[in-house]
């Protein structure tokens, strides 16, 4: 039976870079394949999408993911994944996002699962979003399928801004875009960038990373699939599924 997935999106346009001489905004936006490969899944098994951010302001790819590069060469892979956003540009209201604040308690009920894609994004404004630490923390006490890549786990942090509540995410075996990864990063960008997997181990997570993570292993631990980078983007996807049908 087809299933109704809210899909986690960032608003921001850029992400702080601390260098030498001050803080300087580097463009980002969604991963591109991170999106688009579990997307695709969840579209050829027929599930309802429901596209959701802080504001609801049309969200951009991370340039650095339009990249024939991030696809090693392949333009064709490149053009169905573009191809894919403008669908939902014109289908599916991808360009206008539900407000996280407009998607009530009740309206929550109604969905099976939330899948949450990296690029630098959400280091900007979903860390500390409280309505999205509510949202968040529905599925977790539903124990719904919950899908999160890259930098996409740094929205769990999100659960620790609602009074009273704490760390949502306390214990999990979490894969995310490692301190190493963003390391290698700060190097080619000369500054330094906000610790995905650092934050969620001091928040109480138990990160899984590792060779293994590097080439497309996942880890699940409980309702939650994550993978650390857009190699696990296939995998995740169909883990997600399974974890839908169960």
């Amino acid at each position: 039976m087809p299933k109704k997935i809210l899909i986690i999106l960032s608003d921001a346009k850029s992400y702080p870079l601390k260098t030498p001489t001050g803080t300087t905004p580097q463009q980002t936006g969604f991963f591109l394949m991170e999106l688009a490969k579990p997307l695709t899944k969840l579209l050829e098994s027929s599930h309802e999408i429901t596209f959701s951010s802080p504001k609801g302001l049309k969200p951009e790819p991370d340039p650095n993911s339009e990249s024939l590069l991030a696809f090693a060469g392949n333009f064709y892979e490149r053009q169905r994944e573009n191809e894919l956003i403008e669908r939902m540009r014109r289908e599916n209201g991808f360009s206008s996002p539900r407000p996280f604040g407009s998607i009530n308690d009740a309206e929550l009920d109604s969905f099976d699962g939330v899948f949450i894609p990296g690029g630098h994004a959400p280091l900007t404004d979903l860390g500390n979003d409280k309505e999205l630490g509510r949202v968040l923390w529905h599925f977790h006490e539903k124990g719904k399928p919950t899908a999160v890549i890259c930098h996409g786990p740094y929205a769990f942090l999100s659960t620790g801004e609602v009074s009273d509540r704490g760390f949502a995410y306390t214990g999990y075996r979490i894969t995310c875009w490692s301190d190493a990864e963003e390391k290698f990063m700060e190097t080619v960008m000369g500054g330094e960038i906000p610790k995905v997997e650092s934050k969620l181990r001091e928040a109480g997570a138990k990160m899984v990373e590792g060779v293994s993570t590097k080439v497309g292993w996942i880890t699940v631990d409980r309702e939650v699939v994550s993978g650390a980078n857009p190699m696990a983007a296939g995998a995740l996807g169909e883990k997600f599924l399974e974890m839908l049908g169960e």
